[in-house]
């Protein structure tokens, strides 16, 4: 019986070849977009965080507005993103670390700053549109991951 006929073997799609290694997740954009949304994510916690400290600190970098729906003072909102930024930088480092639980946990957190930046808007609205481009491409690298098969 020839190896590609044998159970196990390199055509059978239980086995794994090369015996031993383990398989490749996915393939191309989903693996290398889950590793770049690793890095990106440690670097937007790390963005969100000195923003937060910005808002926090009271700084004249930010936009005094009259009437918004959703006003909050700039400590509060300096205190949202320091959170944020704390938990995006530990979850993309557990991402680089191929944590099981940081997948869905970047899911759920990135989609939180996404909203966080919406309301923020009228403080800062370039940044905040870089920062919801940003976010998007990270709820999209994480979402497309493909898991291990066998």
């Amino acid at each position: 019986m020839s190896q590609a006929a044998q159970p196990g073997g390199p055509a059978s799609p239980g086995g794994s070849w090369p015996p031993g290694q383990p398989r490749a997740r996915g393939g191309g954009w989903a693996t290398g977009g889950v590793t770049f949304a690793g890095v990106l994510m440690m670097c937007s916690g790390v963005l969100a965080v000195l923003q937060g400290i910005a808002a926090i600190a009271g700084d004249d970098v930010y936009f005094r507005l009259g009437a918004y729906v959703y006003k909050m003072n700039l400590t509060g909102w300096g205190v949202i993103h320091v959170i944020l930024g704390v938990l995006v930088l530990l979850i993309g480092i557990g991402l680089l670390m191929d944590m099981g639980w940081a997948r869905f946990a970047g899911l759920f957190v990135v989609a939180l700053s996404l909203v966080a930046q919406f309301l923020f808007l009228p403080y800062q609205p370039i940044w905040s549109f870089v920062m919801m481009a940003i976010d998007v491409f990270l709820i999209w690298a994480l979402a497309t991951r493909q898991e291990a098969v066998g």
